[in-house]
């Protein structure tokens, strides 16, 4: 039976996602400049160099770290949330550094933009949350024109990742995030699962590749339990993983469809 997730962390803690000692800020320290390099490859090879004037939709931007990526490098960029203080948050460290992007409250399954009206979608740290997958990606492939890219990246549900994401970073007491339920392992997806729903809406998958750390060692877990405790910032723990591309899909993994 699955485990109540609760999403409302990001209510509780939202307004300090760019802190560096944030638990949230995990997803920035590298993971944030390692899959962004990834996509950035990727969408020179499907639209070309020169980015500006296209637009980009953030399904779950959370604090607004991917979207400010999307913006210095000249896309156009519209991210939706449900948590109004992550959003509060997101506009007010746009603004402090002179980027325009448009956020608005509003969940995958209904999402408040009209169709086909996005040359690229992306959804990263939310298919794993969302109770109904079908949806959330038939709503992306609405919001998406016809050869629009859809960029994503999930945990996958293997062993390993039971380790990594349940037992590591949220059942254990010494290197745990937060002091409750991020994630339920029988929500992850399968890439070959993913694909499937993917397909199923139009948006023919590419590629899929692994994320997670490039530097891995145990001492990584020491860092986790050393951030845990205050001894290091999350940012720092973060960098020190050196979160990117790897050829293993086994934690997690990024890809990208194009909408037929």
């Amino acid at each position: 039976m699955p485990v109540p997730i609760d999403n409302d962390v990001y209510n509780r803690v939202g307004e300090t996602w760019w802190d560096e000692d944030n638990p949230l800020n995990l997803l920035h320290g590298s993971l944030t400049p390692g899959r962004f390099a990834y996509f950035r490859d990727v969408l020179r090879q499907q639209v070309g160099r020169d980015f500006t004037g296209l637009r980009a939709l953030d399904v779950g931007c959370g604090g607004g770290f991917l979207a400010e990526e999307f913006a210095r490098v000249g896309f156009s960029v519209v991210g939706v949330d449900p948590s109004t203080v992550s959003l509060a948050t997101a506009h007010s460290h746009a603004v402090a550094g002179g980027l325009d992007i448009g956020y608005r409250v509003g969940v995958g399954e209904r999402l408040p933009v009209p169709d086909i009206a996005f040359d690229v979608v992306y959804c990263c740290d939310v298919l794993e949350h969302v109770s109904d997958l079908d949806a959330v990606v038939a709503e992306a492939a609405r919001a998406l024109k016809p050869g629009g890219v859809y960029l994503f990246d999930t945990i996958n549900r293997t062993r390993v990742s039971k380790l990594v994401a349940i037992k590591i970073m949220q059942e254990w007491r010494l290197t745990r995030l937060f002091d409750t339920e991020l994630h339920d392992w029988s929500m992850c997806i399968r890439p070959g699962e993913l694909t499937g729903v993917l397909d199923r809406h139009g948006l023919r998958v590419r590629e899929v590749v692994g994320l997670g750390p490039r530097s891995w060692n145990p001492l990584r877990v020491l860092d986790m339990a050393r951030a845990a405790h205050g001894r290091l910032t999350w940012g720092e723990a973060s960098r020190r993983f050196d979160f990117g591309r790897t050829r293993s899909t086994a934690i997690s993994y990024m890809g990208y469809a194009v909408k037929a």
